[in-house]
């Protein structure tokens, strides 16, 4: 059965742009379909049910707090990431419903499309799983600190976002061999940094960490936190060694 994997590197507001890619798993390897750069939550809700319409299994990975029940202060999964990742520079910004209301409302607008909230690789469900890039990334690239494209001066995002592109693509050579670039995807992992590009990009490797996490069953893959109060599904620590 082919399996649709989403990623979305979502806006934690309406007025920017969310970057979605998509993904088609089948038994032998995948093939990359292409690229979206939706606008708000109806343009989003619109371009993910035209396109999963016609798959049975779909597993939708989201860089933003999709659990966040707290009001105010943070989420305790968020504290957990200072813990267990300051030293790489990699922890999560606090979240709550104050500061970002967007992702839980997403959340909920999946779930009335039949979406499950978690992080299971059963045939045949939809889900949607809260993901990091910045852990991950230190995780599949074997990173002493972060890739750090999100701040500084154009110049430095430049450098470093083209240092994070030659890594992709490494890693899609080593750990995803059997997956097809499209055109659209090669321009990508060349192009020079813009807002638009890096939305894309991180939207890509969302969508990466769910094709690991499916490839492997879940074997390889290490959830922090809980359902009830916030979660993030992560490589498992040492995915950037062979094996």
């Amino acid at each position: 059965m082919k399996v649709l994997l989403i990623g979305v590197d979502l806006a934690w507001g309406e007025k920017m742009h969310d970057g979605v890619c998509f993904v088609e798993l089948d038994g032998v390897g995948g093939r990359v379909l292409g690229f979206g750069y939706p606008q708000g939550d109806r343009e989003l809700m619109k371009l993910i049910g035209e396109t999963s319409r016609n798959y049975q299994a779909v597993f939708v990975t989201v860089d933003a707090p999709i659990v966040c029940p707290n009001r105010t202060g943070t989420r305790p999964v968020d504290r957990l990431t200072h813990r267990m990742f300051h030293r790489q520079h990699a922890a999560c910004h606090p979240a709550n419903l104050m500061r970002c209301p967007r992702p839980p409302r997403v959340a909920r607008l999946l779930q009335r499309k039949g979406f499950r909230v978690g992080w299971e690789t059963r045939v045949g469900g939809r889900w949607v799983a809260e993901v990091y890039p910045h852990p991950a990334m230190v995780r599949m690239f074997g990173l002493p600190r972060i890739i750090k494209y999100k701040k500084g001066s154009v110049a430095e995002r430049r450098k470093e976002f083209q240092r994070l592109q030659g890594l992709m693509r490494k890693l899609m050579k080593r750990r995803f061999p059997g997956l097809t670039l499209n055109q659209e995807t090669r321009n990508l992992l060349k192009e020079k940094w813009s807002k638009p590009v890096e939305d894309r990009t991180d939207a890509l490797f969302c969508a990466l960490i769910g094709m690991w996490h499916w490839m492997h069953r879940g074997k390889r893959s290490e959830v922090i936190g809980d359902r009830k109060t916030g979660f993030i599904l992560l490589p498992e620590e040492g995915a950037a060694r062979e094996g």
